[in-house]
């Protein structure tokens, strides 16, 4: 549903714009792209640590507003917690870099804002006190503005993966462990090289609930399918296990990255098409294409179902089997638009396993300012 508020000034536009975020941006430039009147979301960049690059920054966020076809005019707004006082109103040159690659690319600045740590102003404003205007004039929201939830905490905020008890990790652990010798029984092949230093299980008796979940495997698109039902709170150790498992191979992983990106019927393409690849034919473009954020805009609530599920399966599992979920966690995120949780699951990633694959490929996404191709298409929730 589009929910539509007006601002009547610069003041009631900024205290919309956290809202329009969902959380408080820091040291961070938001663009906030418009065609007409009306808003085309926002996108969030850090602010650059010196002047030399402001030019460089202004034509990155300047090029992706470009690629919202509708986009006529944009306003830039700076958080930081550099002050007004003794220097006037921060990030000037960066705002002012903006303002010259917007013109160059034809588009209209409607403002240039700064928020910093003792008041705000405008570029365009010629009464600015010297010290900024006051901050509180930012608490009054326009009418209409209680339909969007409140922001909460910084772009950081809500990376830090779920607490796990000792007891439930150690389950969990155990539970892979059995997993990976129910696999070695059952295929005739030792792939257990992801708890090859961990404690071995009883080699003359292999846990029946190992041995049952494992025959889930024979429909992987399946328990893909399933797990977005699961309540992440009420996982049991072995369907925690079967998902760590799963999401540490990367043939696996790809299967559920198409799928909980489309449906069930892609999951089933993209397993059809793995073991044709595995058979030395070439994989499908428009599913590898997945991958890098081309085709169609994926169910935010599908993907919100899986990211929490691959959080808490990163967070139970043993620390060698992190990355793959952890990977996931970052692809998932980087998909829904949040590139700084992205970055943070990834580097964990990367800190146990250094050169994971697919961790490496979401920050190359991130510090090259890559976004998905589905972010530049409007969608039906847009403000």
């Amino acid at each position: 549903m589009t929910t539509i508020i007006k601002a009547a000034d610069a003041a009631e536009f900024l205290s919309l714009v956290p809202r329009m975020l969902g959380y408080q941006p820091a040291e961070s430039l938001v663009m906030i792209p418009f065609a007409g009147a009306r808003s085309l979301g926002a996108l969030r960049f850090d602010v650059p640590g010196d002047d030399e690059s402001v030019d460089s920054i202004a034509a990155t966020v300047l090029g992706m507003v470009c690629r919202l076809p509708e986009a006529d005019a944009v306003a830039a707004v700076v958080y930081s917690a550099a002050e007004f006082a003794g220097g006037g109103m921060p990030h000037q040159a960066l705002l002012a870099a903006v303002e010259r690659r917007a013109d160059t690319c034809g588009l209209r600045t409607t403002d240039a804002l700064c928020v910093a740590a003792d008041g705000w102003g405008s570029r365009y404003d010629p009464a600015l006190p010297a010290g900024g205007r006051p901050l509180a004039e930012l608490d009054v929201l326009p009418e209409g503005a209680d339909a969007v939830p409140p922001a909460l905490g910084d772009q950081s905020d809500g990376a830090t993966l779920p607490e796990v008890g000792l007891l439930r990790a150690e389950r969990v652990g155990r539970a892979l462990r059995a997993f990976d010798r129910a696999v070695e029984l059952l295929c005739g092949e030792d792939d257990r090289a992801r708890t090859a230093g961990e404690a071995s299980v009883d080699d003359d008796r292999v846990d029946p609930t190992a041995l049952a979940t494992v025959c889930h495997l024979d429909d992987l698109p399946a328990l893909f399918e399933d797990a977005l039902a699961w309540h992440p709170d009420d996982l049991t150790p072995y369907q925690s296990a079967a998902l760590a498992w799963c999401l540490s191979r990367p043939s696996l992983r790809d299967v559920a990255l198409v799928q909980w990106t489309g449906t069930m019927d892609d999951g089933d393409e993209a397993f059809e098409a793995q073991l044709r690849w595995e058979s030395g034919e070439e994989y499908p473009v428009h599913l590898a294409m997945r991958l890098w954020g081309d085709g169609d805009r994926p169910d935010v609530e599908r993907l919100e179902r899986a990211l929490t599920l691959a959080r808490h399966v990163a967070a139970e599992a043993p620390r060698t089997s992190k990355p793959g979920p952890l990977a996931m966690c970052a692809w998932l995120s980087w998909a829904l638009g949040r590139s700084t949780h992205a970055d943070r699951y990834a580097a964990e990633a990367c800190a146990i396993e250094p050169e994971h694959g697919l961790s490496e490929i979401v920050r190359s996404f991130v510090h090259a300012g890559h976004l998905p191709d589905w972010a530049f298409r409007r969608s039906s929730g847009a403000r």
